[in-house]
């Protein structure tokens, strides 16, 4: 029962990766290197709690606006830094790396003011509990069932976000235009492709599902608790995007392998507090590894796009 249990939370907290990885992803496929996303995810996590806390302040206990406002404005507020991101590296052609880590900085922090207000006045960030609740609302002690069919809603839509973004990517001709984009944007905008916008929307589209993440955390997997643990998933989802080599489909096993890696620790007795943050060190570890490998092999499938992190000149075209 213990490796049911094992890995039912590694499932459950590979969503958190999942949802940052994935926005990364597309965000990425369009030549832009956001290393904001921690920053993203923590922004999201601090407005849709507080939406909740509003709500429920307000005495609104209803179960649609409970999970749709909070859903709604978390993406919105993700949106919004993305495209705060996006004017600062394609409008004013600031340094990605930069702007990135000023918006990881600029993120965490205005989180943390907020957050801190609403945990000084009720001690705990107001918990809904159609965040956690089992979506399928099946009771069993069946294996299959405990781990694959007892988490809340999040974890599914990282599912499907994550497949969705792969058949489109792969299969239709916004990801066509996108991946030129990504890989040689003078090409692409010769071919009449708006890099501009391509830019714009998947930085904006990808910063919104990675500000899903951050929702998820701390409504589903952390019960309603506000703590300072974003910042590092966000930069274990930056890492996910190398170790799945860009490929959203490959990041649904390799989020949960993060996650059972994250969560090991507490799964293994007698163990000291040095040994835990060796093992919250794998996933790092590992990315290292799959950096070397598909660097020794040179493969073109196992590369980052072309212009990833370089700002795009058109009067240079």
């Amino acid at each position: 029962m213990a490796f049911v249990s094992f890995l039912s939370n590694a499932i459950k907290l590979s969503a958190s990766f999942l949802y940052g990885s994935t926005g990364e992803i597309i965000t990425e496929k369009s030549g832009h290197l956001n290393l904001g996303i921690p920053g993203v995810m923590s922004v999201g996590a601090a407005i849709g709690c507080m939406t909740v806390f509003k709500l429920m302040k307000a005495k609104i206990y209803s179960a649609a606006l409970l999970v749709l406002l909070p859903f709604l404005t978390t993406i919105v507020a993700g949106g919004l830094m993305g495209l705060l991101y996006s004017f600062m590296t394609v409008t004013l052609r600031a340094n990605q790396n930069v702007t990135g880590l000023a918006l990881t900085t600029l993120g965490v922090g205005l989180a943390g003011h907020f957050m801190n207000g609403i945990r000084a006045e009720v001690g705990i960030i107001a918990r809904a509990s159609q965040f956690y609740s089992n979506l399928f609302q099946i009771k069993s002690t069946n294996w299959f069932v405990q781990i694959f069919l007892s988490h809340g809603f999040l974890v599914y839509l990282a599912l499907i976000i994550a497949i969705g973004t792969q058949l489109i990517l792969n299969r239709t001709r916004i990801g066509l235009h996108l991946r030129a984009v990504g890989e040689n944007p003078a090409t692409a905008d010769a071919a009449g492709v708006n890099v501009t916008a391509y830019k714009y929307v998947a930085t904006i589209v990808g910063s919104a599902v990675a500000a899903l993440g951050g929702l998820f955390t701390i409504m589903d997997y952390m019960g309603g608790n506000w703590e300072y643990l974003l910042e590092g998933f966000g930069w274990l989802s930056i890492a996910l995007v190398i170790f799945t080599l860009w490929r959203p489909a490959l990041a649904i096993p390799g989020s949960i392998i993060f996650g059972g890696l994250y969560i090991a620790a507490g799964f293994i007795k007698g163990i000291t507090f040095s040994q835990i943050e060796l093992i919250k060190m794998l996933p790092y570890v590992m990315t290292i590894v799959v950096l070397i490998f598909t660097s020794i092999v040179g493969s073109k499938k196992a590369q980052p796009p072309a212009s990833l992190g370089l700002n795009y000149f058109r009067e240079e075209r």
